[in-house]
């Protein structure tokens, strides 16, 4: 009588195809994201070809022979751009992460990383540097600075209204971020108003629709750190980010307090955030969009939705940078009117296939 050998179980075969398929994926558009970035590099009013970028980055971190310091390519790929393509990337995966943390911290599709006052305090941090040199005695990275303490003030402020009573709930929580937001504007605004000063308020509205034209190797360290360390720990809590997503009653069944959870995991978020728009001024729609493409990707588990949102994002703002350097070169056009333009028509379109369906 001949033996019959089990077939494995088709969910643990599907899901183990799925893992592959997911696998494959990331590894792809981490190796699009790499070519974009090292052609991205090459971009600007000289134009320099992607080997030579190449050939120039290898040697400075050791795997290839170093360029002589004093040729004007070295200097361009070296000190200006790639600095720029970096400060891109991890502001591009912040903003992408912090959209899918905050859509399910809110359980609300439309919520991206502005929604909870961030960025208005970050504009009112940097409105004060420009206008009134508000933290000058930090030297270099005053605006920097002065727009992440901004940042980080307006997230405490949110989480302090929304907990009155001793509970984070989920529609307080966005009321207190939109009300602080507008708080937070107006004051920009006044602040704007009362330095009387025409060059520093195109200064404040330039930095306000976004850019990295001001990008430093001083900035690369503590943004790199940041996020990294907020991606890590956002992954570690993705079960809890799925049980949330679902409702607060399941989180609290699986042993998640959601208040608990969803102030922690605000203010890691906020860090993130505050991070990543004081070195670029606010970018829009990339927190909003990138979780949705990647949602229709990967699906809606947090253990892979996040890292491919995070490369999503960071490939999509590299392009748009690229892009807002030669569209009308030799000016530079603001990056956030680069994602506003991209991100529109593909949220229109996202919006038109989930009616639809």
């Amino acid at each position: 009588m001949p033996t019959l050998t089990a077939a494995p179980p088709a969910p643990a075969a599907g899901a183990r195809a799925t893992r592959r398929r997911h696998v494959l994926l990331a590894s792809v558009l981490g190796a699009v994201t790499l070519v974009v970035a090292i052609v991205a590099v090459g971009i600007g009013p000289v134009a320099i070809p992607p080997d030579v970028v190449a050939r120039i980055i290898a040697g400075e971190i050791g795997l290839g022979p170093a360029q002589a310091s004093s040729t004007s390519d070295h200097s361009i790929v070296w000190m200006i751009r790639v600095p720029r393509v970096l400060l891109g990337l991890f502001v591009g995966a912040a903003l992408a992460i912090a959209g899918v943390v905050i859509q399910a911290l809110v359980r609300n599709p439309l919520a991206d990383p502005y929604l909870l006052g961030i960025s208005s305090g970050a504009s009112t941090g940097a409105a004060a540097s420009i206008l009134f040199g508000i933290g000058s005695s930090l030297g270099a990275i005053a605006l920097t600075g002065s727009a992440f303490v901004g940042a980080l003030l307006a997230i405490v402020l949110v989480l302090s209204i929304a907990r009155i009573g001793g509970r984070l709930i989920t529609s307080r929580l966005v009321f207190a971020g939109i009300a602080v937001g507008f708080a937070l504007t107006a004051l920009t605004n006044f602040l704007v108003f009362a330095g009387q000063s025409r060059d520093g308020a195109r200064a404040v509205m330039f930095w306000m629709l976004g850019s990295l034209a001001q990008a430093r190797w001083a900035s690369v360290p503590l943004l790199v750190v940041l996020v990294l360390t907020a991606f890590v720990v956002f992954v570690v809590w993705a079960r809890r980010l799925d049980a949330l997503a679902i409702g607060d009653d399941t989180a609290l069944a699986l042993g998640t307090h959601p208040t608990r959870f969803r102030a922690g995991a605000a203010l890691v978020v906020s860090v993130a955030v505050a991070a990543a728009v004081a070195v670029s001024g606010l970018i829009g729609f990339v927190g909003l969009v990138v979780p949705h493409i990647a949602r229709r990707l990967v699906g809606g588990r947090h253990s892979i939705l996040l890292p491919v949102s995070a490369l999503i994002g960071a490939l999509l703002l590299v392009a748009a940078d690229a892009l807002a350097r030669v569209a009308f070169a030799p000016r530079e056009l603001p990056l956030g009117i680069v994602t506003a333009l991209i991100g529109t028509p593909l949220l229109i379109a996202l919006v038109r296939r989930t009616i639809t369906r």
